[in-house]
C-alpha cells in the first residue's frame, strides 16, 4: 500500500494549491454529472454526495465512516445532513486541513481498522481510496487480490449484517498496456508515457484490473448492489479541475513559483509535477485504457 510518505508527496505537497483552486473541502475525486455536462463540478460532487447517502440508507445520525476521505467533502456533507462522520487519511496535509475545518478526521491506515477503534458503523464510504491500497511490488509479487480480499474484509467487520459500503475506483482495463511498457522513455504522445507519469505522480499505488476484480474479492464478504461506470464524468471532472488550477491567484501562482527551483533541477520532481502541463487520468480515460467505477456492496 501507498506509505505516509507516498501519499504525503501526492497529496500534502499540493495541499495548499489544491485549496487556493478549489475551496477548503473540494472533492479531488471523480464528479456525478450522468451526462449533463452543463452543471458545474460543485454540482456534479454535490449529486455524487446526494447518490452515495441515498444508496447506502444515510440518515440523520447515522454513523458512517469515510476512509481515505481526501479534505473531507463527503464528510462536510454527511455534517449538513446531520449524520456522525469519521474520516481518515495517511496524508498529514489532508488530515490537519479537515481538522481545522471542524470535521472529525484521524491519520491511520484503513487496512487497520477495526470495530474496537471507533466501534462499528451504519456504513463505510472508500471514494477513491482503493488505487492506493496494493503498491507496483506487491502486484508484481502476485499479492494484488490477497490485499483487496484483506480490505472487503476489514471493511465487513466495522458493519452490522446488511450494513451498505459504497466505494469508487479507477481500473486499468484490457487495453492497457503491460507494465514493462511503461515508461518515460515512451513518445510522448502515447498511453504508455501517461501510464508512467501516473505511476511517478502516485507512488506506491497500483490499479485493480477492472471492476471485476473488485467485485471477486468482495464476494465472500458482500454482495453487490449496483455499479456504473464513471468514465465519461471523469473526463468531465478533470476538464473543469484543469481550469480552476490555472485560474490566477497570486499567493497561488508564488506557490508553482517555489517549484521552479526544484523542477528545474530534479529531473524525477519533472516527472512528479507533469499534471500541472498534462493530464495523464484524462489521456488514459479517453483512450479507454483506463475506466472508473462506482459500486455499492452490501454485507452478507
Amino acid at each position: 500500500m501507498a506509505t505516509n510518505q507516498d501519499l504525503d508527496f501526492t497529496y500534502t505537497s499540493i495541499d495548499k494549491i489544491f485549496r487556493l483552486s478549489f475551496g477548503e473541502m473540494a472533492d479531488y475525486s471523480g464528479a456525478r454529472f450522468d451526462g449533463d455536462f452543463s452543471m458545474t463540478v460543485e454540482e456534479g460532487q454535490r449529486k455524487k454526495h446526494q447518490f452515495i447517502a441515498e444508496s447506502l440508507y444515510i440518515k440523520k445520525d447515522s454513523k458512517v465512516l469515510d476512509m481515505a476521505c481526501g479534505w473531507g467533502p463527503f464528510l462536510n456533507y454527511l455534517k449538513q445532513i446531520e449524520a456522525k462522520g469519521i474520516g481518515v487519511t495517511l496524508s498529514k496535509g489532508q488530515a490537519a486541513a479537515c481538522v481545522k475545518n471542524g470535521l472529525k478526521v484521524e491519520i491511520k491506515d484503513c487496512r487497520t481498522i477495526t470495530p474496537d477503534m471507533f466501534g462499528k458503523f451504519d456504513a463505510v464510504t472508500c471514494i477513491g481510496g482503493l488505487e492506493h491500497f496494493c503498491s507496483v511490488e506487491e502486484y508484481k509479487a502476485g499479492k494484488q487480490d490477497e490485499v483487496y480480499s484483506n480490505f472487503f474484509k476489514t471493511v465487513s467487520n466495522l458493519l452490522p449484517p446488511k450494513g451498505r459500503f459504497y466505494m469508487q475506483t479507477m481500473v486499468f482495463t484490457k487495453t492497457t498496456p503491460s507494465i514493462d511498457k511503461m515508461t518515460v522513455d515512451a513518445d510522448k504522445n502515447s498511453v504508455e508515457y501517461a501510464l508512467a507519469l501516473m505511476i511517478k505522480q502516485f507512488p506506491g499505488s497500483w490499479l485493480p484490473y477492472s471492476e471485476d476484480q473488485v467485485i471477486k474479492n468482495a464476494a465472500p464478504y458482500m454482495k453487490l448492489i449496483s455499479k456504473s461506470s464513471g468514465r465519461l464524468d471523469y473526463i468531465q471532472t478533470i476538464k473543469c479541475w484543469r481550469k480552476k488550477f490555472r485560474k490566477f491567484n497570486l499567493y497561488k501562482y508564488l506557490l508553482y513559483a517555489s517549484l521552479i527551483p526544484k523542477y528545474l533541477f530534479n529531473k524525477e520532481f519533472r516527472h512528479q509535477v507533469a499534471i500541472f502541463r498534462i493530464s495523464p487520468n484524462k489521456i488514459c480515460f479517453e483512450s479507454e485504457t483506463m475506466d472508473h467505477y462506482r459500486l455499492v456492496f452490501e454485507k452478507i
